[in-house]
């Protein structure tokens, strides 16, 4: 028995909530290893859209769900969620552990990140000012708060030294901030996170390997955002690749199965960054409009532009994908022609490499392909979809070696196509 991975294989938004909550009926463990309340993962069921930042996506099934070492967690976020969770009758002390090792975000790690993001002016990374950096921050540091110290007598001690820490550094921001009223709720909230299990995940994880149980681990945000193989400095704060994986829960490469990578059949992105293959253009929004392309945490209007094989195939040889699961392809259906591309030109030559440089002048190199022009929505046998469809889905096969396993054509959770 293996640990399988779902992973975001582009700048996020791919539909790894959906991806986790299509699969987890198959698991009997559902892990959370990065990232925080700057993930936004969507399930709809039921006529009914929910959004996940924390807890992970397993909730809504029969699953243990585990928020890993990796994770930065924020107590008042966590607790919102919760609530929504008890709205529908699900007890979430019941169906979610705690690691220990897993960092706190305190309000003055919120405060930092928008001063910080301010300072930048027209350089800002685009941060969802979760404060989702100062915490990783603080972790690399050896400065963190970790869910194991609420256990300590101490705790109250330990949160004051790292707050004066963050007061030392604000000053050197002309940033205005009030912390009463954030911190008040931050204590209260801290107070319900005491009801849940604390555990040492590493080992807990490894019990469950040895009994048997199959354990999914579901990424946030996506490889494109990685902090060392996206386009940096305009990434995430955290490994969103497979070795997050390994590091956020404490588990063996060899023990890694699957890797089941998400990828929507066009591209997105939120925030300031390299896109090479973005449509400033009609084309651009109508994928805006028909793909809802607004964030689900953020509520940012998400940057819109065609399929980047070049991009596609470099994170599948960075993970390892053993398998693709391809979102929002119905986006495509009024389309007469859909463009791929296939390589980049730089400097008047063509690669199939992405640049160090982030402001490198790429051209994307683009293949026409015969768009399907008709509806696949309701499709759910692979043998109804129209031909074009599924030339679309062999060409992208063909280029990134992997197969396409399941297509998802809507966004609730019976929108599905088993290939």
């Amino acid at each position: 028995m293996k640990i399988d991975v779902l992973l975001g294989l582009q700048w996020g938004d791919e539909g790894k909530g959906k991806g986790v909550d299509l699969l987890t009926p198959q698991y009997d463990v559902v892990t959370r290893f990065q990232g925080g309340p700057n993930a936004g993962h969507s399930l709809e069921f039921n006529g009914k859209k929910h959004v996940l930042h924390l807890v992970p996506s397993g909730i809504f099934h029969d699953s243990i769900n585990l928020v890993g070492n990796g994770v930065v967690l924020d107590p008042v976020k966590f607790d919102i969620e919760l609530q929504g969770l008890q709205a529908m009758g699900i007890d979430p002390f019941k169906k979610i552990l705690l690691s220990r090792k897993a960092h706190l975000i305190l309000p003055s790690h919120r405060v930092l990140d928008a001063a910080i993001e301010h300072a930048k002016g027209k350089e800002k990374i685009g941060s969802t000012l979760r404060g989702i950096g100062p915490t990783y921050r603080d972790k690399v540091g050896r400065d963190g708060l970790r869910i194991g110290d609420i256990e300590t007598i101490d705790f109250k001690e330990k949160y004051n030294k790292l707050k004066a820490k963050h007061q030392l550094l604000l000053k050197q921001y002309n940033f205005e901030y009030d912390l009463a009223k954030d911190e008040e709720e931050w204590f209260e909230a801290i107070e319900v996170l005491k009801k849940f299990e604390f555990v040492n995940s590493e080992y807990r994880i490894e019990q469950y390997f040895r009994e048997g149980k199959k354990i999914l681990a579901e990424g946030a945000q996506g490889s494109l955002l990685d902090i060392d193989f996206g386009s940096y400095p305009f990434v995430t704060s955290s490994s969103t690749t497979i070795g997050g994986a390994c590091t956020g829960m404490g588990i063996a490469p060899q023990k890694i199965g699957k890797i089941i990578g998400i990828a929507k059949a066009y591209c997105t992105r939120v925030g300031s960054g390299p896109f090479p293959t973005e449509l400033h253009n009609a084309e651009g929004q109508q994928l805006r409009d028909k793909g809802a392309e607004y964030g689900s945490t953020t509520g940012r209007p998400r940057r819109c532009g065609w399929l980047d094989l070049v991009a596609l195939k470099y994170v599948v040889m960075l993970n390892g994908v053993t398998e693709i699961i391809l979102t929002k392809s119905d986006v495509l259906d009024e389309f007469e022609t859909i463009k791929v591309c296939t390589a980049y030109e730089i400097n008047g030559e063509e690669t199939l490499e992405i640049p160090f440089d982030i402001n490198a002048p790429i051209n994307p190199v683009y293949t026409e392909l015969k768009g399907w022009n008709t509806q696949i929505k309701d499709i759910r046998k692979p043998e109804e979809l129209p031909a074009a469809f599924i030339e679309y889905v062999k060409f992208i096969e063909h280029h990134i070696e992997v197969p396409v396993s399941i297509v998802s054509v809507g966004p609730d959770r019976e929108a599905t196509i088993h290939m």
